[in-house]
């Protein structure tokens, strides 16, 4: 009996089957650093101690998107590493701050199944819950992938589809404990745009472009200890289609991120991803570009400093962002569209700084 594990396949998920992922992760501050120096992040609260302390953090909490991409990490051993392609998320919801010294782990439950009409593949919905050391729920969020069989000529399954929301309602956004923006410095932030200073519909092109290099997306890749062959293995890839390896696409997603500090600077905050999809593969060697559309706004209950914009985040290849064209006119996105993620940022709101 062979004692190598070489993944599920589609085959191989039942509806119901949950899933305790391996090898928890304590984060740490050289795993913050790391972060910084692959992408560039320049946001206020998750560099500067100081800065976290005046908005009513004890610390800088970690990223949303690392913490994000260290769950997403545990899961692929079990759940894509025979992955044919990683197809979307909804009903992200991001619940607590995770901070250095917290150790997080991870669970999936399958709620959806649907093989493929060409018998080879299959589509399997997950929600994923992941958690730090007391056990608390600190993201949570569904994806599905579509997965290789093992047997083509396996019989098929019944198919069963979740029901998902188009996007999570701004009622049902967590803000983190303990967090105030009452003494808000939007100079120390890098901006002084402040919720009421965005309107619906408005495009922003966060205007530099950043090139991946194959390095780069690797070393990401392996800090949020993601094993899925299509980043790492050139031998496997080199009779696909592309003929080399795929960017991990949450590496594209912090790109993004990082670049759009260039006029949503005080966006500090990712509560939830609403929806969002890997349009095209990227490679080492295509330069990333990003633009955001403001599709709704929020007010917090309760909340007088904190409001709630609602974004599309668009990645591009080797287009500039000056150009907010994602689909032609068939409706079909552009061959230059890489992710198209819609989020939920929390923004301090102007006018009203009282003294905590």
């Amino acid at each position: 009996m062979s004692k190598s594990f070489q993944g599920n396949y589609f085959e191989d998920f039942t509806l119901g089957k949950i899933m305790r992922h391996a090898t928890p992760r304590t984060v740490t501050v050289g795993d913050v650093s790391l972060y910084s120096a692959l992408y560039g992040m320049r946001f206020a609260l998750q560099s500067s101690d100081f800065f976290a302390q005046q908005s009513g953090l004890t610390r800088s909490p970690i990223d949303d998107f690392l913490a994000f991409h260290i769950v997403f990490g545990k899961t692929v051993p079990d759940i894509s590493i025979n992955a044919v392609a990683n197809l979307g998320y909804a009903d992200c919801r991001f619940l607590q701050s995770v901070y250095p010294n917290d150790t997080i782990s991870a669970t999936s439950k399958v709620i959806g199944l649907k093989e493929n009409s060409n018998g080879k593949t299959g589509n399997v919905y997950v929600r994923t819950q992941g958690f730090n050391q007391r056990g608390d729920v600190v993201i949570e969020y569904v994806r599905w992938v579509m997965i290789n069989k093992r047997d083509e000529h396996s019989p098929a399954v019944q198919t069963i589809i979740p029901e998902l929301s188009d996007a999570v309602s701004a009622e049902n956004l967590v803000i983190p404990e303990g967090l105030k923006y009452q003494t808000y410095d939007g100079v120390l932030a890098g901006s002084e745009l402040y919720w009421e200073d965005y309107d619906v519909g408005e495009k922003i092109s966060h205007v530099d472009g950043m090139t991946i290099e194959a390095e780069g997306h690797m070393l990401a890749t392996r800090l949020y200890q993601n094993t899925a062959k299509v980043h790492f293995n050139l031998h496997a890839m080199k009779e696909g289609r592309l003929g080399e390896r795929i960017v991990y696409g949450g590496h594209v997603i912090s790109l993004a991120r990082a670049l759009s500090f260039n006029g949503l600077a005080n966006g500090q905050n990712i509560v939830a991803i609403n929806g969002g999809r890997h349009v095209n593969p990227c490679l080492a060697g295509d330069t990333v570009y990003a633009w955001s559309e403001i599709l709704d706004k929020a007010e917090i209950d309760g909340r007088q400093d904190i409001g709630a914009l609602r974004c599309r985040l668009v990645a591009l290849k080797d287009k500039t962002s000056d150009d907010f064209t994602y689909k032609n006119d068939d409706g079909k996105y552009d061959k230059a569209v890489l992710l198209d993620l819609d989020i939920w940022l929390l923004i301090p709101r102007k006018g009203l700084k009282q003294p905590l």
